[in-house]
């Protein structure tokens, strides 16, 4: 059976949205996945299905934990293939510090107007010092924060209200020791 990743948005996030792990493993393993495991707090499952439709599984996902859980998180779907895909398309393969590369999944194809943005958003970020880069590969926004994110001039800028990745369809952004992970969780 296919292995796929969910990734919820905003979970156990500043004392909002609180779901334990074994709730959340629950809730996936009663829609008939299997072989369902969690990574870290901040909702990151890894199961197998025999559904392909990674929209389908994630609307499917949605509505079970906001019946179950009561927290109505956006969650992105990948199947095992895709985040292999993200990972051999990271554009920063040189960074060896994974706290400095993120990427921001979305569940919809980033949009022209959304890309014209973030070149805007880089663009005032560089003229304020910043060292950040984004690069944009299919759906997935690579976020390269030298200085850290905590500090990172683009990435608020490119979270905010009306920001490009607040109007992507849902997004959300793991660091790359998570991104790697997952993936390494896919293929045991």
């Amino acid at each position: 059976m296919p292995t796929h990743v969910a990734l919820l948005r905003g979970i156990n996030v500043g004392g909002r949205n609180r779901v334990a792990m074994a709730e959340l493993r629950a809730v996936v393993a009663s829609l008939a996945h299997t072989d369902v495991a969690t990574y870290i707090q901040s909702g990151n499952v890894v199961f197998t299905c025999p559904e392909a439709d990674t929209t389908a599984i994630a609307a499917a996902l949605e509505r079970a934990i906001a019946e179950s859980l009561d927290v109505r998180p956006k969650v992105v779907v990948l199947s095992r293939d895709e985040l292999s895909q993200v990972v051999a398309d990271n554009p920063y393969p040189d960074e060896t510090n994974p706290r400095f590369l993120h990427a921001a999944f979305t569940s919809a194809q980033i949009e022209p107007g959304q890309l014209a943005a973030i070149a805007t958003a880089q663009q005032r970020a560089t003229d304020k010092g910043s060292r950040d880069e984004a690069k944009v590969v299919g759906r997935t926004l690579f976020l390269h924060t030298p200085d850290g994110l905590g500090r990172s001039e683009l990435a608020a800028q490119l979270a905010r209200t009306g920001g490009p990745l607040a109007t992507a369809g849902s997004a959300t952004v793991r660091n790359w020791a998570t991104v790697t992970k997952l993936l390494a969780m896919c293929v045991a």
